[in-house]
């Protein structure tokens, strides 16, 4: 049974890599998805045959009872709250590595880790650091749900002396493993877990919006790091190596990220930026006009245009814009306008996060390009249509020191012909500072919902 056991988890890992290796690009993702599931059921089924598996009862209600709340999210979560619905289920792996952890401590006969008051000392440290990171976990990612739906105010909240005060909760918290592992007394180990749960407060409440993609997927890191604590206490090879596996993966893509956004990660970490307003910006912009259109200057203006490019942005995922957006590139390109879409690698609120909505709208992969392929077409492109984007194509992060965006690659749209800027108002974006590209001459300003603005241009050019 043993080697059975083993075969069907090495089988199950496979499939876990083969996953992360589909879901790398949208022509592959489903399939991705696919190997990814087989893999987690194989895994769960070889678990739960296991000859020390006992209270069948306990887990029938638990699966029931997960599956159920699972299935019901998956098929009422509106895809604007993706980001939102992975903070969340980040949080419940964090709270499950401290339950664990707990378990274990309380009971280490039942994990063959030694006997009450008398824990292996690799198995306590096993068991500290899957707890300190599930606990920086579970409420780091509650924090960031906050801020991604509105209930925490988006803006960084910061005190003086914030970073001292991490930098010394860290060294206490290694300081109370050493002590854990010396004495194998509980107060140490639930002092552990407080300041875990505390540090992970503190280490998200001072990042800004614009940071919070970096963010999501910081604590998809994490979460994979406590699954493979949980996988030490368990003594599981299979959540040790997928946990090993989707915390190297989010890792990277962290520091991907962070480097597209020009960025190192220690800086997101110790206070982010966004939320604070661009020193004398705001009066500037304050005494300018800026161009107001209607959906039948827009109209004319790509029907007869050459070359557009489209740029999306997390207000197109609120109004749900992607299918009517479709629609509307199909008749440009019926009238024979080229069409490309602009990626920004940080748009919306999490990775990936507009290449999911096009694809839902059917929209072709060939016409999708990340920034690094397209920014230089902006130049020989007729229009530049924004559909709800606005950080990401602020000029201000290459040419206002002041700004606390400077730095960040942002999409030369400024260079396009003229600029179609669909969006509510004139106000701010996630990071909270306005926008001058708004009040640019070759701009024209489509002040409307977005989904309600393109069908509008739709029955214009019809």
């Amino acid at each position: 049974m043993t080697i059975i056991s083993s075969l069907a988890y090495l089988t199950a890992s496979v499939l876990f890599i083969l996953a992360l290796r589909g879901l790398s690009h949208p022509e592959t993702a489903r399939r991705g998805l696919t190997y990814g599931m087989v893999g987690m059921a194989l895994a769960i089924v070889t678990a739960l045959l296991a000859p020390q598996i006992a209270g069948w009862s306990w887990i029938i209600i638990g699966i029931a009872l997960g599956g159920g709340i699972g299935t019901y999210i998956a098929k009422n979560i509106e895809m604007t709250s993706l980001p939102e619905l992975m903070a969340g289920f980040h949080s419940l792996v964090g709270l499950a590595a401290v339950c664990v952890a707990g378990a274990a401590f309380y009971n280490p006969e039942a994990f063959g880790i030694g006997i009450s008051g008398n824990i292996k000392t690799a198995s306590l440290i096993e068991m500290a650091l899957g707890m300190a990171i599930g606990g920086i976990t579970f409420t780091g990612s509650i924090v960031a749900w906050g801020k991604l739906c509105g209930k925490i105010p988006s803006k960084p909240i910061t005190f003086t002396a914030q970073h001292k005060l991490n930098a010394v909760l860290g060294g206490a918290l290694l300081f109370m493993i050493i002590l854990l592992c010396a004495t194998g007394s509980g107060f140490w180990f639930w002092t552990i877990a407080i300041i875990a749960l505390a540090l992970g407060v503190l280490m998200i409440i001072p990042i800004g919006g614009a940071d919070m993609p970096v963010i999501v997927s910081m604590l998809n890191s994490y979460s994979g790091w406590a699954a493979a604590g949980i996988g030490f206490t368990l003594h599981n090879n299979l959540l040790i190596i997928t946990g090993a596996l989707v915390g190297s993966s989010g890792a990277i893509l962290s520091y991907i990220m962070c480097k597209g956004m020009n960025r190192s990660f220690l800086s997101v970490i110790l206070g982010g930026f966004g939320g604070e307003e661009a020193s004398g910006a705001n009066e500037d912009l304050a005494s300018r006009n800026a161009k107001i259109g209607a959906a039948e200057d827009a109209a004319y203006i790509m029907k007869n245009a050459s070359k557009v490019i489209i740029v999306p942005g997390y207000g197109m995922a609120v109004a749900q814009a992607q299918h009517a957006l479709r629609e509307m590139v199909d008749i440009l390109k019926e009238k024979g306008v080229e069409v490309r879409y602009a990626i920004h690698p940080v748009a919306g609120r999490m990775p990936g996060h507009m290449n999911v909505l096009l694809a839902e709208a059917n929209v072709p992969y060939d016409e999708v390009f990340e920034m690094e392929d397209i920014n230089r077409d902006f130049a020989q492109s007729d229009v530049a249509y924004v559909i709800g984007a606005n950080d990401i194509t602020n000029p201000a992060a290459k040419n206002d020191p002041n700004s606390p965006i400077y730095g960040m690659p942002v999409l030369d749209v400024e260079k396009a012909k003229t600029v179609l800027f669909v969006k509510r108002s004139l106000g701010s974006g996630y990071a909270g500072i306005d926008n001058p590209l708004f009040y640019s001459e070759n701009t024209m300003m489509l002040l409307d919902d977005a989904k309600k603005m393109t069908e509008d241009i739709i029955k214009a050019m019809e």
